[in-house]
């Protein structure tokens, strides 16, 4: 530790830099990258729906929920319930989730699934009428831009859910943001904006340092371009 003469310079670099080494995770971590909330959020106040039709959050709730176009990307505003689904771990189980399941729609570069726990991913509803995904851009290990409460997580697209229902990330997406990403009881129910960039791929994708990097430029490109 520097003696206390240190400079007020030097103490405000090495507080940047102890900044810069938090874990995604840290309460201290308002954003990853160089492109704030605010910024990403003032470019999707309104929507130009691209689904055929409207997304439910949860099975009990109305369709409500569509999915928008812009250039280069495509988002859309929902819940965020909890996956927990691919690796097994001490935070992701059978006993730990009542649904479960131990694999995942996209694999590691090593062939496992992903592990939730650990990796920012979100999913994304499987292909229907409503909207398929693919068509759209959006591939397995995509760059998606999660924001909620002035926080932004860089997240891939690691997962397919239900045809109808939209909002889901996993344990691990949920923790960096600050929500409770307890797979039973967890979860938040609005407030989540997802922008997932076409044509994007992180690879490994269980990189989350390649994601945020990729993130970073491609939401530099997004505020650019709309």
């Amino acid at each position: 530790m520097p003696s206390r003469t240190l400079t007020l310079t030097a103490a405000a670099g090495a507080a940047l830099l102890a900044a810069a080494v938090l874990p995604a995770n840290a309460t201290a971590s308002v954003r990853e990258g160089s492109v704030s909330a605010a910024d990403l959020l003032a470019k999707v106040t309104s929507c130009s729906q691209i689904s055929s039709g409207k997304y439910r959050t949860d099975d009990e709730t109305s369709a409500s929920i569509p999915v928008c176009g812009k250039n280069g990307a495509v988002f859309w505003k929902a819940d965020m319930d909890i996956d927990c689904d691919g690796q097994r771990t001490s935070q992701c189980n059978e006993d730990t989730d009542p649904w479960y399941q131990d694999d995942t729609a996209f694999h590691q570069s090593d062939g496992k699934p992903l592990r939730a726990d650990t990796l920012p991913y979100v999913v994304v509803p499987s292909s229907s009428s409503i909207w398929n995904y693919g068509s759209a851009g959006i591939k397995g290990a995509g760059v998606v831009a999660v924001i909620y409460q002035n926080k932004v997580e860089y997240a891939v697209v690691g997962d397919t859910g239900p045809t109808k229902i939209i909002g889901e990330a996993s344990y691990a997406t949920a923790k960096a943001l600050g929500i409770d990403p307890d797979p039973e009881n967890g979860g938040t129910d609005s407030g989540v904006t997802y922008i997932l960039f076409k044509n994007s791929k992180v690879s490994p994708i269980e990189s989350h340092s390649a994601a945020v990097d990729l993130g970073d430029q491609l939401a530099q490109t997004f505020l650019r371009n709309n």
